[in-house]
């Protein structure tokens, strides 16, 4: 497997992974998920935020334009469970149309991200790396705090094994994001 075809299966795994935690976080009440918590950030909300926030930064960057401190203004920019689900979606369909332009330049090409003392300069292969590894981190700490809530935490440590039982198992999530086994691995 490329390094391309490796960082496009990641960008469709998140994706995936995303959609199953935002069905199970739709299913609390608007005070469950502002509910204090234990986990980095206080609440499932406010951490399914962060995952966005910093998704905008990163994929931005890549992008050649990158948002920088502004990502985080709000903290929150999306108290309401739907509209989060709403951007989020649209963040992770970003990141699936820029892996799957990646070649070997664009992997080596330097990223710009404007932090407050200076700019960070980064390859954007392992901005990538950085990026699927820090939602990987927060989902699973939403994962987490959702066991203590009145919804089952969802699966979220599969990788599109090929055994076709497993295949059925993601069908109805596949079908509503308008994936298929095919558009991933070939």
């Amino acid at each position: 497997m490329t390094p391309q075809r490796y960082l496009l299966a990641q960008a469709y795994n998140n994706a995936w992974a995303n959609h199953r935690l935002m069905n199970a976080c739709r299913m609390l009440s608007p005070e469950e998920l502002a509910a204090p918590r234990t986990g980095f950030f206080p609440s499932i909300i406010h951490t399914l935020n962060h995952i966005l926030t910093v998704d905008w930064l990163y994929i931005s960057a890549l992008e050649g334009q990158c948002v920088g401190a502004a990502a985080f203004d709000p903290e929150i920019p999306f108290p309401r469970i739907l509209d989060l689900e709403r951007e989020q979606r649209a963040a992770d369909r970003r990141l699936i149309d820029h892996c799957r332009q990646l070649d070997r330049d664009t992997l080596a090409a330097e990223v710009l991200i404007p932090r407050e003392s200076h700019v960070q300069v980064e390859r954007a292969d392992r901005i990538l790396l950085h990026l699927f590894q820090h939602q990987i981190h927060h989902r699973g700490q939403v994962h987490a705090m959702l066991s203590g809530t009145s919804v089952r935490p969802p699966q979220l440590d599969e990788f599109f094994p090929a055994d076709p039982a497993e295949q059925a198992l993601r069908r109805q999530d596949f079908a509503e994001l308008g994936f298929t086994e095919n558009l991933i691995w070939i």
